[in-house]
């Protein structure tokens, strides 16, 4: 079995191959080709955490993926979100890869949001607002950085120094982008000059206003997975001329702006236009003209994982990576 660290995935597995490992995968979903049962979540209220098992398969392979969500860890200098995968050979049972899940966690939801971002942001975006600072907000910028050419990035947190510091390795992170980034006091004024908006944050509440919309923009909410979370409110929902989701029956479940909204009465699930992988096969279109509002809001889902997971094995094969060990 081969055993992977995060820091031996993060020098040999980049955005550029989870982009295009995920399209794949999405493309082999929308054929029929790969199962994924509900994910388990096992809420930690005293701790205001989770624990989440996510199980896929495809006709290759299958994955589970174990991941621990407790957003008080960095208080005692733990990682918010800690993860594990199993990759198994369908065909014969044996278990191939043991992995860290941490990083092929925030690259795969990077990767989902750029390759939404390339189907309904206008072309000339060249702002981007990132509103949440935290562990998945680096991988967020990386992905949306490989297909538009953003020129300024602004930044919020409700805790400014964790924003600034953010910025200050910004360039550390992606060394070839040449672009000026700008740390704000508020949300809405991160918004106001964006002209894509990206959300990553656990919220309860939302975390800009609806009015701050201006047309031609596109909002990618990826931070929230449970029903009591939201960081979009209402009015941006029905603003919005095109949603897309990650998962339909997952986002009528867990995606609590969607559900508020349609709890509002001013919204229904019927006005979801599309899943991305229907964008990714050509089924259904992404933006239709440059004065569109576009949401894209994801839960996440397990064949996600499964895309990362079978990348970084094959690419761990290639390169001799990892270490093999007899359990």
């Amino acid at each position: 079995m081969l055993i992977l660290s995060e820091q031996e995935i993060q020098r040999m597995y980049t955005m550029k191959d989870a982009i295009s490992d995920v399209k794949e995968m999405l493309r082999q979903k929308q054929a029929g080709k790969v199962i994924a049962p509900d994910r388990t979540v096992l809420p930690f209220p005293n701790h205001d955490a989770s624990i989440l098992y996510m199980p896929s398969a495809e006709e290759g392979a299958a994955v589970v993926k174990v991941v621990s969500i407790f957003p008080h860890n960095p208080a005692a200098g733990r990682s918010t979100t800690q993860g594990i995968m199993v990759l198994t050979d369908a065909k014969t049972g044996e278990h191939r890869m043991v992995c860290n899940a941490t990083y092929l966690t925030r690259l795969r939801t990077g990767a989902l949001s750029a390759i939404a971002a390339d189907y309904l942001a206008t072309q000339a975006a060249s702002r981007l607002a990132v509103i949440g600072t935290g562990a998945m907000a680096k991988e967020q910028v990386v992905g949306i950085l490989a297909v538009r050419a953003i020129e300024r990035i602004f930044l919020y947190n409700r805790t400014r120094k964790k924003a600034e510091d953010f910025a200050a390795g910004l360039h550390r992170l992606v060394r070839e982008w040449t672009g000026k980034v700008y740390v704000v006091d508020e949300a809405d004024e991160a918004v106001r000059q964006a002209d894509i908006v990206v959300c990553s944050t656990r919220s309860e509440q939302p975390v800009f206003s609806g009015q701050m919309l201006r047309p031609g923009m596109h909002i990618s909410a990826i931070g929230s997975y449970l029903p009591h979370m939201r960081e979009l409110d209402v009015e941006t929902i029905v603003k919005a001329d095109r949603i897309v989701v990650d998962t339909l029956e997952g986002v009528k479940h867990e995606a609590g702006e969607l559900i508020q909204a349609a709890e509002s009465g001013r919204w229904s699930f019927s006005r979801i236009n599309a899943e991305i992988g229907e964008l990714v096969t050509g089924e259904k279109s992404g933006r239709q003209h440059e004065r569109e509002i576009t949401v894209f809001k994801s839960v996440g889902a397990a064949w996600y994982d499964l895309a990362v997971a079978i990348g970084v094995y094959y690419k761990a094969l290639e390169l001799g990576a990892g270490q093999e060990v007899e359990l």
